[in-house]
């Protein structure tokens, strides 16, 4: 008789935990169950297993990936499966097959599922393991996409995309806030010259016409692609660091607001008054 196969089964739903292991375990598994990302990790961490097949969203949307994640990086022989009850996501999970080997449409049928579990393993192959990558090196790499979607969703904004200005005018800003929060990201370390540069952004938006609802509106589109960008780079985002690498990204950039507010809220400067005193008419000389 054949050793059973060690199987790590996450999803937070009880009733699939309570009906699936039993059935898994009629074909020769041996299962363990989890129904949230954090007992997962920590039963990764502390035992060996074979197979893991968790679902897809489990506290929140794609958090299943962070499990997948952390299986591929400390027991990479293990098969890798993701299961999800949202068909039309087959396009997204095509995309990163390389790093599961196969998904599972929700509800599985389980002589299917069992089919496909044991076809994998006498094909499988070691995960091919990359350097994972934190959030400042993702921000890095989609420096275009994030200005590509910067532009994008602004123009789609009725009251932003009233105000006429040139792609470059609308998204000047952006390379170099983008050194600023990946910078402090890996340092800290926030210039005087880097709160000198939002001042300016707020005086300039003030002269085009921007209004500080406007402003906040602009940061809180950046920090709504910045999630995107580790959501759907995420299992290559090294985990141990995502966390502290959200803070300091998603902080840095609300420090660079209140510095544009602040100079949107100056009064402008007046010209310079002329020192020149009123010629009168001379003294008579005694």
């Amino acid at each position: 008789m054949t050793d059973a196969i060690s199987l790590l089964f996450v999803d937070d739903e009880d009733s699939i935990r309570i009906t699936m292991p039993p059935l898994l375990e009629r074909h020769g598994f041996k299962v363990t169950t989890a129904a949230s990302v954090s007992e997962a990790l920590n039963l990764i961490a502390q035992r060996q297993f074979q197979v893991l097949l968790t679902d897809l969203n489990i506290n929140s949307p794609g958090d299943g990936f962070a499990i997948v994640s952390a299986m591929r990086s400390t027991q990479p022989n293990a098969l890798r499966f993701i299961l999800t009850g949202y068909p039309a996501f087959e396009s997204a999970l095509e995309a990163i097959r390389q790093q599961v080997d196969d998904y599972v449409v929700k509800p599985a049928e389980t002589e299917a599922l069992v089919q496909t579990i044991h076809s994998k393993f006498g094909t499988r192959t070691p995960a091919r393991l990359l350097p994972p990558k934190r959030l400042p090196d993702i921000i890095q790499e989609q420096h275009e996409t994030i200005i590509k979607d910067f532009l994008s969703q602004t123009a789609s904004d009725p009251e932003m995309s009233s105000i006429t200005l040139s792609d470059v005018e609308r998204a000047d800003h952006i390379p170099r806030l983008l050194e600023v929060t990946t910078r402090i990201a890996r340092s800290g370390t926030m210039l005087p010259a880097d709160m000198e540069a939002s001042a300016l952004h707020g005086t300039i938006r003030r002269k085009q016409g921007y209004t500080i609802p406007l402003l906040v509106r602009e940061a809180h589109i950046l920090n709504g692609i910045f999630a995107d960008c580790l959501q759907n780079h995420l299992l290559e985002v090294d985990i141990s660091f995502v966390i502290r690498d959200i803070v300091a990204v998603f902080g840095t950039v609300d420090t660079l607001l209140e510095a544009s507010i602040r100079a949107f809220l100056r009064p402008l400067q007046a010209p310079p008054a002329d020192k020149e005193r009123p010629r009168g008419k001379s003294r008579p000389r005694k």
